[in-house]
């Protein structure tokens, strides 16, 4: 049986398979890891929202990184359907940003209203 986190993790990784498969090559390398909150000290271009997911640009050697904080996540759904489709939005809007390509190129059914701004 797998607990909570497991199964959050496992969101992330499914949501970060499918769309390598979409994009291919040009999705590069990049990391995933799940932090159960983000940092205290937000990077000076972050809003003050407590943020959902992070990327932390490629570096020499280092490739990108995409952070997705599971607790800020999980306190915005009532869920598992809603859950799987908030950690797919997350690592949607990261990879884009990564890739510096609006979060629709690459899922078309991805969509932020205009209530929600920017995860």
């Amino acid at each position: 049986m797998q607990t909570r986190a497991e199964r959050f993790d496992d969101l992330v990784l499914d949501a970060a398979s499918r769309l390598e498969e979409r994009v291919g090559e040009a999705f590069g390398e990049v990391e995933f890891a799940v932090e159960d909150v983000p940092p205290s000290d937000p990077a000076p271009w972050e809003p003050a929202d407590i943020a959902l997911g992070r990327l932390f640009a490629a570096r020499g050697r280092m490739p990108a990184r995409i952070v997705i904080y599971r607790r800020p996540v999980e306190t915005r759904v009532d869920d598992p359907r809603e859950l799987a489709a908030l950690v797919n939005e997350v690592v949607v809007e990261q990879v884009a940003a990564m890739l510096g390509v609006d979060p629709a190129e690459l899922d078309p059914g991805w969509d932020v209203g205009p209530d929600d701004g920017p995860l």
